[in-house]
């Protein structure tokens, strides 16, 4: 009875922990890179799936960057992959509490939002984002390394003390995709 009662705590703690591991992370269902006028343009959406720690973070009005970056290479059979452009942007994420509104900084413009929700659909989706400008040739086969993540280097001081072993604060995703 004991071994059973055991086996039985186990497994539901096992599924306990998947849920929660499932519940926050990056996922990437759409991404794309293509050449146009010389260049080569990304299109990506990325589902962001928010740790409890960074959200209520984020509402006690500490501000939070999220960073895409991508690289665009030209594979060579005698040496490493030739770097053709490396571009990133960088979105600073923050809660007003004053106004209880949200707010999204790419650069020096901002704009507010009434909900997380929305304000995360502007930080997770690019529409033809120019990241090769020249040095493109059409018979040439190139690749994207595309990343994007949380950047928690660039929270407060005090909270970076903590952070080393804190899971949740690892959000980010990775990929390698060709250019069609």
């Amino acid at each position: 009875m004991a071994a059973a009662f055991l086996a039985v705590a186990c497994f539901v703690g096992m599924a306990g922990f998947a849920t929660q591991a499932r519940a926050q992370g990056v996922e990437l269902p759409s991404i794309a890179a293509k050449r146009q006028d010389g260049g080569v343009v990304l299109d990506f959406v990325a589902n962001l799936t928010l740790s409890k720690p960074v959200e209520d973070a984020l509402r006690r009005g500490v501000p939070v960057y999220f960073v895409a970056e991508a690289t665009v290479k030209k594979p060579r059979w005698y040496w490493r992959d030739d770097r053709v452009s490396r571009v990133s942007r960088s979105w600073r994420l923050s809660y007003q509490p004053l106004t209880s509104a949200w707010r999204v900084s790419l650069g020096a413009f901002s704009q507010s939002y009434p909900s997380l929700e929305e304000a995360l659909t502007t930080v997770t989706r690019i529409a033809r984002w120019r990241i090769a400008d020249s040095g493109i040739d059409s018979s040439d086969k190139y690749y994207v390394d595309f990343q994007f993540y949380l950047d928690a280097s660039q929270l407060p001081r005090p909270m970076l003390l903590d952070l080393g072993a804190q899971s949740e604060w690892k959000l980010g995703v990775e990929r390698t995709i060709p250019v069609e």
